[in-house]
């Protein structure tokens, strides 16, 4: 089951106050909740007292149970628009972890997730315990990162609570949106529905204790990084960029907002990728594709610290399209770079 479907469904119904159905009257709340075929959700209704409540609550749950499956429960709470305007979200329970960052880009294709997805890698193999959410919702990559497209997380029982377990590949424990849609269908939320979508990755998840939480933010700027900025004590940011002007500009965009002051989140460094371009078969050569030390400038400029340049090779490309990050081939310059970067974040 996907929110989509239960959107599509809920169309079916209309309220009798306005004869518009549920959707195009705004009744539904960005709080979608599935579970197997259990769904929970909320409906705002225009006050307490409402005539239509009951007969809309019931209308809601057979518009499911016709439009999707039969055994879908149903679990639909009402609320008012006097109430709702004053209501406060509880926040998730804290991740038990020693440092929790999350890894930013100004732009889409400056290589953030594969520069997570190996500096993960990286911390796993010094010792350290760690988790890693893939907060991309729109373009999930994590999964098949990892080499792990096929799996799906299970449900555990801990203090009474049910919680997702955390997929394990390469000593490094994850989710990700990716592990509970079509991979061939776009995910298409709104924000408000987006940002649940995390917070249930984050408090309903079975993480356990851990050194290093990383977080693979979506590019730019958008709801879910405002929801884990309020949601989540940051230890602090990482920005990746490349050498290019356009990526350098988007970047900096990144950094300002982090330090605006109703954000006040700490920056730890600046991570410049595909810094160089270094063909196998001739491994001492360096050319600047995408311009030289633009990321290092920038860091200097902004007085931030430059953790680390990581060159354009074919073999860190072949790592994430097949699964094994080249962080794992101990030895290796690229695998020694993000190695590097790994213990700048412990000095």
């Amino acid at each position: 089951m996907y929110p989509q479907q239960i959107i599509d469904a809920l169309r079916h119904v209309r309220y009798p106050g306005t004869g518009k159905d549920l959707i195009e009257s705004g009744m539904l709340e960005d709080d979608i909740r599935i579970s197997g075929f259990e769904v929970s959700f909320s409906l705002i209704f225009p006050k307490d007292n409402d005539p239509f409540l009951k007969s809309v609550m019931k209308a809601s749950e057979v518009a499911l149970q016709t439009y999707i499956d039969p055994n879908v429960v149903a679990n639909i709470h009402p609320k008012f628009v006097k109430t709702q305007l004053t209501a406060n979200s509880q926040k998730p329970k804290a991740i038990h972890a020693q440092h929790v960052i999350a890894i930013h880009s100004g732009k889409g294709g400056v290589g953030k997730s594969t520069v997570t997805a190996n500096l993960a890698v990286a911390l796993a193999q010094a010792g350290y315990k760690v988790g890693l959410l893939d907060a991309d919702i729109h373009g999930p990559s994590m999964p098949k990162m990892f080499h792990t497209e096929d799996c799906r997380p299970f449900s555990v029982e801990e203090d009474g609570r049910t919680l997702i377990e955390p997929i394990e590949q390469y000593g490094v424990k994850m989710l990700s949106i990716g592990f509970f849609v079509d991979p061939e269908q776009a995910v298409i939320w709104r924000g408000g529905m987006a940002s649940n979508a995390i917070k249930q990755l984050i408090e309903d998840a079975h993480w356990g204790e851990l050194d290093y939480f990383l977080i693979d933010l979506p590019p730019g700027t958008s709801d879910i990084h405002l929801t884990l900025i309020s949601e989540l004590q940051l230890t602090g940011v990482i920005v990746v960029t490349t050498p290019q002007p356009v990526a350098l500009v988007d970047a900096r965009k990144g950094v300002e907002m982090f330090r605006n002051e109703k954000v006040n989140v700490p920056i730890l460094g600046l991570i410049e990728n595909m810094a160089w371009f270094t063909p196998a078969e001739l491994p001492e050569n360096k050319y600047y594709i995408f311009g030289k030390d633009g990321g290092k400038a920038l860091a200097q400029e902004l007085h931030i610290p430059l953790l680390g340049q990581i060159p354009l090779v074919q073999s860190i490309r072949e790592g994430g399209d097949e699964g094994t990050p080249i962080a794992l081939q101990i030895g290796h310059p690229a695998a020694e770079a993000f190695s590097q970067i790994a213990k700048c974040l412990n000095k």
